[in-house]
């Protein structure tokens, strides 16, 4: 009994070891992706209940690096380069250059949602599989209408790049590490993104699920959403999502919550 029970250990200890050796390392890395306004009025677009009156936001823009082991993510793309007063001072490739990586390393460009402000850059990476909600690619290749801009995504919607329209939720390497998480309503296919870093714990980007901190807190609906109902249900998901699993919630548009990572070119892991 005493030799089975050692042995039983030795196996124990051997899989423990084998699953410590083989956990990927995973890092986040937030990237400027536009360059802000002074702060503004947030009480017009983005609540449907006159919630805001009076409310001055600072709305930042904000695009992501994750690492997995060997393998990495840009999530959302941002501003392009030729937009204006918004356009960011440095590009997402020039940004990475930075962290010493190329375009050609990134394996999956991962898309929240379709407006301009999170597609700017998105050509970037064309040897990238484009990973975005299967209802947002579809009024792109469908029915674009006025705020769907699919000049950015021609690369892919002519067949040149490997894209996975993504319906639900997506669990990027099979480990449960890195989730697209589906939170429809602000677009159609709009998702989330849920990180688990082994130090700082789950972080989950909000995409634009909301847009500030008094939104999240008070489920505001913008009142240029696709659906508020599914607006209201994603909400729910989300931050029991975020009770549950103990997340610190990233507001990508909101300058207050820059401070929850490190500054670039650093990482949070």
């Amino acid at each position: 009994m005493r030799s089975l029970m050692a042995m039983l250990a030795i196996i124990a200890s051997m899989s423990v070891s084998a699953s410590a050796q083989t956990a990927p390392d995973i890092a986040l890395t937030r990237l400027d992706c536009g360059t802000s306004n002074a702060p503004g009025d947030v009480s017009i677009r983005f609540s449907d209940t006159y919630a805001y009156n009076g409310l001055k936001v600072q709305i930042v823009f904000s695009c992501y690096l994750i690492k997995h082991g060997d393998d990495y993510i840009v999530w959302d793309a941002g501003h392009a380069m030729s937009a204006g007063a918004v356009a960011p001072k440095v590009s997402l490739v020039d940004q990475l250059a930075q962290l010493k990586l190329t375009p050609q390393q990134i394996k999956f460009i991962a898309i929240s949602h379709y407006h301009n402000d999170h597609v700017g850059q998105v050509g970037s990476f064309p040897d990238s599989t484009l990973l975005i909600g299967k209802r947002d690619w579809d009024v792109l290749t469908k029915n674009p209408g006025d705020l769907a801009n699919p000049a950015p995504f021609a690369h892919w919607i002519t067949g040149g790049g490997k894209v996975e329209p993504v319906e639900k939720d997506k669990d990027m390497f099979g480990d449960g590490t890195i989730v697209m998480l589906n939170t429809p309503g602000h677009t159609p296919g709009h998702h989330s993104l849920l990180v688990r870093l082994k130090n700082k714990g789950p972080v989950l980007l909000t995409g634009d699920l909301a847009h500030f901190r008094e939104n999240y807190d008070g489920d505001g609906v913008p009142n240029f959403n696709a659906d508020r109902t599914e607006t209201l249900s994603s909400f729910d998901r989300f931050k029991k999502i975020a009770k549950n699993v103990k997340a610190t919630v990233i507001i990508q548009h909101d300058a207050r919550d820059v401070a929850k990572l490190p500054p670039f070119p650093a990482a949070a892991d």
